[in-house]
């Protein structure tokens, strides 16, 4: 063992103040405290902002495609060749056909921009988290004519239900006899999905291949191709291979770069998050050394008894030293405690708090998403953990060379 029983007891006891020495005890807990609390807050932190790029991932890529591949002079009028074509690629799990267009939708209640998306309905029913998150209706609506399937949010903005009719208007206009005017069609709900992201939810209508093809007038042509890959997260592979059976006059863009604000700002902000709430755990690590410094300098007296019983410096280096670290120990662990807790109930911890207080704590149309995610990540708490264990050890590695360092004789001198 590193520490004997008597420096173990006699490490306690001096953290155990007695009542005329309660000032430092005090100080002792304000230390413990602030490194629970900085271990507990930077391990919640670091799980929300996790959870919320993963569900912003699951998102936009249940949405899109992993790579989207265009044509430099416009729609692709072959695409049924290129996706059989691009299917072959090594990584390659399915190409998908899109033609896509800027509208405004209006109702009776009301209008907003929108983008209308042309899949088709076959194509639609394996992004399973679209088919999965169906509030209303049916995809197999969608090929009735006239069709088109909305967000709930546009849904619940507009006062929309299956049944109801929308009108696209588009900012292509169509030459008549009597002057131009702006593409205008009428289509009935077929569908409302609902997958809680808020940009999706009320800003994307869905129709059928063919009708968004009669729609932007780009007959038997797509406007972009959507590839999905077996590793988004290394996709650079499937780009080559794209890259090659393609040829050149075509386009790439990966998911990383279409969405690079997304993902560099979340990974900034967690970067930043970080460092900043490391300096709770730091200051606490400076009240741990103001403490024990305090402490050295009221057992005085003691450490020159012990000195003359026979302690060696030694003796009385670890005895400090564990005196500082089990408050650095006992906060970390019951830091690490709260956090993990915190962060798996954090959802419930927020309707509970948004309850109480009326306010809405976690607006989706500012991040987004529709409930506050969380993943903690085993290895990171474990930086965490050892991170705030290193900095309190180091704190009290002062305080104990003092009282290791201090003469018997001079503390004696006026006893």
């Amino acid at each position: 063992m590193i520490f004997n029983a008597f420096e173990r007891l006699v490490a306690m006891r001096y953290l155990r103040a007695r009542r005329e020495e309660g000032f430092i005890s005090v100080i002792a807990g304000f230390s413990l405290l602030g490194i629970a609390l900085g271990v507990a807050t930077l391990i919640v932190v670091m799980s929300v902002m996790n959870g919320f790029r993963a569900e912003l991932m699951k998102r936009i890529l249940g949405i899109n495609g992993h790579v989207a591949v265009t044509s430099i002079q416009g729609p692709i009028p072959n695409y049924d060749d290129l996706v059989a074509k691009l299917r072959q690629v090594k990584g390659v799990v399915s190409a998908t056909p899109i033609v896509e267009g800027q509208v405004f939708v209006t109702a009776a209640n009301g209008g907003s921009g929108a983008i209308v998306r042309g899949m088709r309905v076959d194509d639609l029913k394996q992004r399973k988290l679209l088919a999965d998150n169906i509030r209303m209706g049916s995809i197999d609506a969608l090929n009735e004519e006239d069709t088109v399937m909305i967000g709930a949010r546009m849904a619940e903005q507009m006062g929309l239900t299956i049944g109801s009719e929308v009108t696209l208007i588009s900012p292509q206009t169509t030459v008549t006899i009597g002057g131009t005017f702006p593409r205008m069609k009428t289509y009935t709900i077929g569908a409302i999905f609902d997958i809680g992201m808020y940009q999706y939810d009320s800003g994307y209508v869905f129709v059928p291949l063919d009708a968004a093809q009669l729609y932007f007038k780009v007959p038997k042509a797509a406007t972009s191709i959507e590839v999905m890959a077996t590793s988004p997260d290394n996709i650079a592979p499937v780009l080559d291979g794209l890259d090659k059976a393609l040829g050149p006059g075509f386009r790439l863009t990966d998911w990383q770069q279409a969405h690079a604000e997304f993902f560099n700002a979340v990974e900034v902000e967690r970067n930043v998050m970080f460092l900043i709430l490391t300096l709770i755990i730091v200051v606490a690590a400076f009240n741990i050394i103001s403490g024990q410094i305090m402490m050295v300098k009221d057992k005085g007296r003691n450490i020159a008894i012990m000195r003359t019983m026979g302690a060696s410096r030694g003796t009385i280096l670890r005895i400090f030293l564990l005196s500082g670290a089990s408050i650095g120990i006992v906060g970390t662990a019951a830091g690490c405690l709260l956090g993990v807790a915190f962060a798996y109930n954090i959802e419930t911890i927020r309707r509970f708090l948004e309850g109480i207080t009326g306010t809405n704590l976690f607006d989706q149309t500012i991040y987004f998403l529709s409930k506050l995610p969380a993943i903690v990540d085993k290895w990171e708490v474990a930086l965490i953990v050892c991170m705030s264990l290193v900095l309190t050890l180091l704190a009290s590695i002062y305080p104990a060379w003092r009282a290791a360092r201090l003469d018997p004789v001079e503390a004696l001198r006026y006893e």
